[in-house]
């Protein structure tokens, strides 16, 4: 059928069927070029349907083509996650800051645990508390709970009776020995010369039993001022440490032993520990131990083991020293102890749990120093925890990894632009 018949059959049927008339022709003309394509297959050549014709004639392959544009894809691809993985450089100030520890990590021994419930507590070894010793009053204040004191640092300031009879015994005393000094024993008899002495020994002797210190009190013996006797005297802390206590208020009236101030050296804390007796014939002092608190884990060791079981629980009372972390542990708070007892025989690369960390897909990671202060991302897989150790695969023995501050690390990486990831 020639191109006018077949437009005038599809301008019937649009007549009949109420389409649009220039819809119809078109569609005539589509269908007639489509049959026509159909019926001279050679008028054009004979072109495959893979192959098309480029601006000077020249014939190319769509899937050659396609590979090679899928090659430079996934070349471009991996360009742009190595570009994403980077590395940070860290100076030796920033790591200090951070507190950053790099260790060559080996295959070592899984030791076997003992895990028990514990509470933190104050080093008592380590703490001090200060008391009147005499009745005075509060006159002022010289530190506050939280503050940080130096040995013989002024603490509070107290007025005492007791304290004013014994200061004017001071200065009357010292002038007297002062005088018989003077004089010599070729003028004083030897048994006054021995008098004398001995009363400002006495004089000094009470004020110390009062708590005044040798400094205090030889200053007061040196003066001729009578009128420092005042009964006025100053606590000095015993110890350098923080303070920790301090329930009372200015103008109160204290008896001898009333608690004033307590402070310690907090840094180091103890961790009391309940075991089974069974269980503590497995270790000795100098033990290492690990510690949980909450989502933390702190490196402790086994300083005393009490050799009297508890009547009420039988257990026995076992006490690690814990150097006091950044991490907030205080005393009071609960935890749980995990003590090594031994070599359980595998061998297995270990780190701490907190230096291997997600990443930004989700896989487990850690930081390798390719070069001093160079750290990069490398996944590794978690094989499982234990007793606050990562046991690990996906590194090489003798490679140096990021132990402590690798949060910093993956910070500092993510703030440069870089995709904390690895593949």
């Amino acid at each position: 059928m020639n191109k006018e018949n077949w437009t005038a059959c599809i301008v019937c049927i649009a007549l009949l069927t109420g389409a649009p008339l220039h819809a119809a022709q078109q569609d005539a003309h589509d269908s007639h070029d489509e049959t026509s394509h159909q019926a001279h297959p050679g008028e054009q050549g004979s072109i495959h349907e893979n192959e098309k014709p480029d601006a000077h004639g020249d014939k190319h392959d769509d899937a050659h083509d396609d590979e090679h544009d899928d090659a430079h894809g996934s070349a471009k691809a991996t360009s742009d996650e190595h570009e994403e993985e980077g590395a940070i450089e860290l100076s030796d100030a920033q790591q200090r800051a951070a507190g950053i520890v790099v260790e060559r990590i080996e295959l070592k021994a899984i030791p076997q645990v003992i895990e028990a419930p514990g509470e933190v507590r104050l080093n008592t070894y380590a703490s001090s508390r200060v008391s009147p010793r005499i009745e005075a009053q509060v006159v002022s204040r010289h530190a506050r709970r939280g503050d940080l004191v130096g040995k013989g640092k002024p603490l509070a300031t107290l007025s005492s009776v007791s304290v004013a009879a014994a200061q004017s015994e001071l200065l009357v005393a010292a002038a007297e020995w002062r005088r018989v000094s003077k004089l010599g024993k070729k003028i004083v008899a030897e048994r006054r010369f021995v008098e004398t002495e001995v009363a400002l020994q006495q004089a000094r002797a009470r004020l110390l039993a009062f708590g005044l210190t040798e400094a205090q009190v030889d200053g007061l013996a040196s003066s001729s001022d009578v009128g420092k006797a005042v009964g006025r005297f100053t606590l000095l802390s015993p110890q350098e440490g923080r303070v920790i206590k301090d329930d009372f208020v200015l103008g109160q009236m204290v008896a001898p032993g009333d608690l004033l101030f307590e402070i310690t050296d907090d840094s180091t804390l103890w961790v009391e520990a309940r075991v089974n007796p069974k269980s503590v014939r497995n270790f000795t002092t100098g033990a290492n131990a690990r510690v949980r608190a909450g989502d933390v884990w702190l490196d402790a060791k086994v300083v005393q083991i009490d050799p009297v079981i508890d009547e009420t629980t039988r257990t026995v009372s076992v006490r690690l020293e814990l150097p006091r972390p950044e991490s907030g542990v205080r005393p009071g708070q609960f935890v749980t102890v995990t003590i090594l007892t031994g070599d359980s025989g595998e061998q297995a690369l270990a780190l701490p749990l907190d230096s291997v960390l997600r990443s930004a897909d989700g896989d487990w990671q850690v930081f390798v120093e390719e070069a001093p202060g160079k750290f990069e991302g490398r996944e590794v897989t978690l094989v499982r925890q234990h007793a606050g150790l990562a046991i690990i695969e996906g590194v090489e023995p003798g490679v140096r990894v990021v132990t402590r501050g690798a949060f910093f690390v993956q910070s500092e990486l993510a703030k440069s632009g870089f995709a904390v990831h690895n593949h």
